[in-house]
């Protein structure tokens, strides 16, 4: 089972209500820079402040109203959680979330603010996994995994519908790539819309379990990886491995200094605060480890949510 184009369009006409049409913005500092003209796509101008928010709030609206009634529940230390939190609110319906208890308090609060029901676990995935069973067993809340599950993907595709309808020629379009369900989505968006365009996966060097997973044909799991683009930590699922494999063109991996680099460029440049996970993707960029010279090139900056007490570059 994969995601249709026609699940995204509806996606984008359930979710139109609630979500932020974010801007396209141009940089002719990262054009020079790179030498491709730069259309950034600024997801970190979302609510939630990321472009997971599409994804859960396609999820919760998706629901029937039986459905509704048992509320949603997932496990997530990061922007997932406070994405379906926010969606659930919005429906008026209970959102039970399973967090680490080594999460950070911005984000505890974040989701605690936005109404969602918090029970902590230890920071392993069996802890998490087992601690949602129980609330799924204790409460029939339906379960929305962070990207492993069709509603979010489409919900995630309809970044790539709203860029493409803005700047419908360009050449290529760069996604991070953690769980995948960024990318599955932009890849199935853009390839179904567009005849010719080219998705690029981006991934840090310290954290490549996507690069590999491809180059061998099989899910290699991400195993303790270590890189300040802290969302892109996680393993491919069986869904998105699946459409990465048949519509993605291929995962470039960018080094930390790069990610750093591009980071530090874009809010000074382009004065846009932009997190590490967004980075990466123009880090693909400004390491030139492809050649995209003259390209029109989409680049999905995928989320701004930065502790400004902990800058990477400080």
């Amino acid at each position: 089972m994969t995601v249709t184009l026609d699940e995204i369009r509806q996606a984008a006409g359930r979710i139109h209500p609630y979500i932020h049409r974010t801007p396209v913005l141009t940089n002719e500092s990262l054009n020079t820079k790179t030498g491709a003209q730069v259309f950034l796509k600024c997801e970190n101008m979302q609510k939630v402040g990321a472009f997971k928010f599409r994804g859960a709030c396609n999820a919760v609206f998706s629901l029937t109203e039986e459905e509704a009634t048992r509320g949603v529940c997932t496990h997530s230390s990061g922007n997932h959680a406070q994405a379906l939190a926010l969606a659930a609110k919005m429906r008026g319906i209970p959102a039970y979330i399973v967090m680490p208890e080594n999460a950070p308090s911005v984000k505890r609060n974040a989701v605690a603010g936005y109404g969602g029901q918090i029970t902590f676990c230890a920071p392993t995935l069996e802890a998490r996994e087992a601690t949602l069973k129980q609330i799924y067993q204790r409460t029939g809340a339906n379960v929305v995994h962070p990207y492993n599950d069709e509603r979010v993907i489409a919900g995630q595709g309809t970044t790539t519908l709203e860029l493409l309808e803005d700047v419908p020629d360009l050449d290529v379009i760069l996604a991070p790539v953690g769980g995948g369900g960024l990318l599955s989505g932009t890849s199935i968006a853009a390839t179904e819309t567009k005849k010719g365009i080219r998705i690029i996966g981006c991934e840090p060097e310290m954290a490549d379990d996507a690069y590999r997973s491809v180059q061998s044909g099989t899910i290699v799991p991400s195993i303790n990886p270590k890189t300040i683009a802290d969302g892109l930590l996680t393993s491919l699922g069986s869904l998105t491995f699946q459409i990465i494999q048949e519509h993605v063109a291929q995962i470039v991996t960018v080094s930390e200094e790069g990610i750093l680099e591009a980071m530090k460029f874009i809010w000074e440049r382009a004065k846009i605060i932009i997190e590490p996970s967004a980075a990466v993707a123009v880090g693909v960029l400004w390491e030139k480890k492809i050649d995209l010279t003259g390209s029109k090139v989409g680049v999905i900056l995928s989320g701004g949510n930065v502790d400004l007490d902990k800058l990477p570059w400080t």
